[in-house]
């Protein structure tokens, strides 16, 4: 190192072009600029230097404006393949001679210039360039593509967002959906999100906040998410539409059906048959006839849809309705366990048509036990399609050119006597529909309580009248399906019920006590129902668990070995209830959620009234009422003392069913003092 030889050195951070001027102390060097400002550097901070000439500080300007007009990273794939050849390592002299072929201070600057910078094509070792292999080159260069692809995107990304927001319309890419999906992830788990770095990056280059309400905003504005986005159904991954391949396999199985394999029908289209549903259901999957026998004893005929007349087990449509294990009721509207096509066309028992079904024939006695029964797999044709107001106005005018309404009525009401005296354990609270319609450009809410009515109470018995068949004929045969049964409860003394103030609050309190049903292959005592044995079946369309229940029926009817095998029957039954309970899950949260919205909807002035049914939490005054117009239980925390049984008038003073918050507070009380509710998830749990 000599005076004026020229070097580059970095001095915080960046690069500077200067001559050495003097040395300073042992070992550093003054470097004057193209300024003239001094600099003191150690020899390591240079990164370039030119020997075997003096130059003058004043030169250094020319210099660097000179060399940028030969920096061109082109030029070293050249040198690359050039050396490659060879495999000869170069420097900045040696790399401006064989592109430039000059040595000049310009040049061998150029030169040092495209080598420091280069990442692709040369690997610095000591004061030396190695030409990289030609295979890392490939990969580098692959690299450096992909890396412009994704900042392409990303920036399309922006723009397509940033459009759309603007009102423009906007046909988003394949490439937008992972990051679509990150934003999702954060709407739905917030903290819980493993994609939250991404979101935020969004989010940021957005202008907007960090949290899952700002991402959930963020989609709507988008018209990705709608603003009631079903968020538990998407928690859940609840499947709602069908793969095209699953839709066409449906239309193909319309047009051609697979062989009968129950060929020989039991034909019961001579009877007068029922269907009764509400007027809004679309998967009719039971009927109803009354059959009388020669010696005047009557039969009853429970017939339920057969949609195994359209599956085999293990293919696509079946293993699809395994995935979903039960139809999902919202008040959007349900989400089906099979295409509609099928669900609502040829499974289903529609009025006037000849259809297959699996029809469980009873004759009971006078006191309501089964005497005799039957299962057959058959061809019904129902005569009348009933709504239970319907049903409902028939039997109460006695109508009596419909005798056989009137006799499943009766037997009904035997069955229901008969099942009081085995222990079943009835709880009549209200139950409440909600239905979501759109208006327009707004949603509609309807709320109605579904009252106990004769109909419904008729279609329920003969209904459990057929699970408690099913489960018999398991027994009976020793069939591996899956069969319900819940424990005993441990009931508070009918003293202590009596005590209670009203029967809802005495309902409330019986239904704290009742354990969750279970599912298994050995039937065991439901003591809700007060059967020993029960098995469902009467819904396949709907419930995977009662078409794995028609599979091996009607397998054992026709003397084939059955489809599943118990260790089968086992697990499909454990995966599917746990599946089932998860869309249960969903449906009492999305029900809530419409709920507080038609709460919210219906303004701070409306005055509810309201009965406390029963204490969460006594010593914190936190209770469950229910609002009587409505059906609708909600936790409330009182700041006065109310006794079980008593009526409130309450008012809504915030809602916010997105966050699941409601607040009360109650018009008037006898101290004058104001009560406030809350509810949210942690206090309803």
């Amino acid at each position: 190192m000599e005076k004026g030889t020229l070097v580059e050195f970095q001095v915080k951070g960046s690069s500077r072009l200067g001559v050495l001027d003097r040395p300073e102390g042992k070992k550093n060097w003054v470097v004057l600029d193209d300024q003239g400002q001094s600099h003191t550097v150690h020899p390591r901070s240079l990164t370039f230097q030119l020997t075997g000439q003096v130059f003058e500080p004043d030169s250094v300007s020319d210099i660097v404006a000179e060399a940028a007009d030969y920096i061109d990273p082109s030029n070293l794939e050249v040198a690359w393949e050039l050396l490659s050849e060879t495999n000869e390592s170069t420097d900045p002299v040696a790399l401006a001679q064989l592109l430039f072929s000059d040595q000049g201070a310009a040049f061998c600057y150029a030169a040092h210039q495209m080598l420091s910078a280069d990442k692709i094509y040369f690997k610095q070792k000591g004061d030396r360039y190695e030409p990289r292999p030609a295979s890392q080159v490939q990969e580098l260069l692959h690299q450096i593509e992909k890396e412009a692809q994704r900042k392409a995107e990303w920036e399309g990304f922006l723009s397509r967002v940033r459009q759309r927001l603007a009102g423009e319309s906007v046909e988003w890419h394949k490439s937008d959906r992972p990051r679509i999906e990150v934003i999702e992830k954060l709407a739905l788990w917030g903290e819980e999100s493993n994609q939250k770095a991404p979101a935020q990056e969004i989010l940021s280059a957005l202008e907007r906040g960090f949290s899952p309400e700002s991402a959930f905003n963020l989609l709507v504005d988008l018209g990705v998410w709608q603003p009631h986005e079903n968020l538990e159904l998407r928690k859940r991954q609840i499947p709602v539409d069908f793969s095209e391949a699953l839709l066409t396999m449906a239309q193909h199985r319309l047009s051609n059906p697979p062989p009968d394999a129950d060929a020989n029908r039991l034909d019961l289209t001579g009877l007068k048959t029922y269907t009764i549903d509400d007027e809004s259901t679309r998967e009719i999957d039971d009927a109803l006839s009354v059959e009388t026998l020669a010696d005047g004893q009557q039969r009853l005929w429970v017939h339920i849809a057969d949609p195994t007349r359209w599956l085999i087990p293990g293919d696509d449509l079946d293993l699809e309705a395994r995935r979903r294990c039960t139809t999902v009721y919202l008040p959007t509207g349900m989400v089906p366990m099979f295409p509609l096509e099928l669900a609502t066309g040829p499974m289903s028992l529609i009025q006037g048509e000849v259809h297959c079904a699996l029809s469980f024939g009873v004759v009971l006695t006078e006191a309501g036990a089964i005497a005799d029964y039957q299962i057959a797999a058959s061809l019904v044709k129902p005569t009348y399609r009933l709504t239970y107001e319907d049903v409902d106005e028939m039997l109460d005018l006695g109508i009596q050119a419909e005798p056989e309404l009137l006799a499943i009525a009766h037997w009904a009401k035997v069955r229901e006597q008969w099942r009081a005296q085995q222990g079943a354990i009835n709880i009549h609270m209200p139950e409440t529909s909600i239905r979501v319609s759109q208006v327009e450009e707004q949603e509609s809410i309807e709320i109605k309580v579904l009252d106990d009515s004769p109909a419904r109470e008729l279609v329920a018995e003969m209904m459990i009248l057929a699970g408690e068949v099913a489960a018999r004929y398991g027994h009976d045969h020793a069939l591996a399906m899956p069969f319900r049964s819940q424990p005993q409860p441990e009931l508070p003394p009918d003293e202590e019920l009596m005590q209670l103030p009203s029967a809802l609050v005495r309902y409330s309190a019986i239904r704290r006590c009742m354990p969750r049903s279970e599912m298994g292959i050995t039937p065991a005592r439901h003591a809700t129902l007060g059967l020993e044995g029960y098995s469902q079946v009467t819904s396949p369309i709907r419930r995977y668990t009662d078409l794995l229940a028609h599979f091996q029926i009607k397998a054992h009817l026709r003397g084939e070995p059955l489809p599943f095998s118990s260790e089968e029957i086992t697990e499909l039954t454990q995966g599917v209830s746990s599946g089932a309970y998860e869309a249960v899950l969903v449906e009492r949260q999305t029900k809530r959620y419409w709920a507080l919205e038609y709460l919210r909807r219906q303004g701070f002035d409306y005055v509810w009234s309201v009965m406390l049914l029963r204490w969460l939490r006594e010593g914190d005054r936190l209770g469950l009422v229910m609002f009587e117009d409505l059906g609708l239980e909600l936790p409330m925390r009182f700041e006065r003392n109310v006794e079980l049984g008593e009526r409130l008038q309450v008012q809504i003073t915030q809602a916010n069913p997105r966050q699941d918050i409601i607040r009360m507070a109650e018009v008037s009380a006898p101290s004058q003092a104001e009560a406030h509710a809350e509810v949210t998830e942690a206090a309803s749990s």
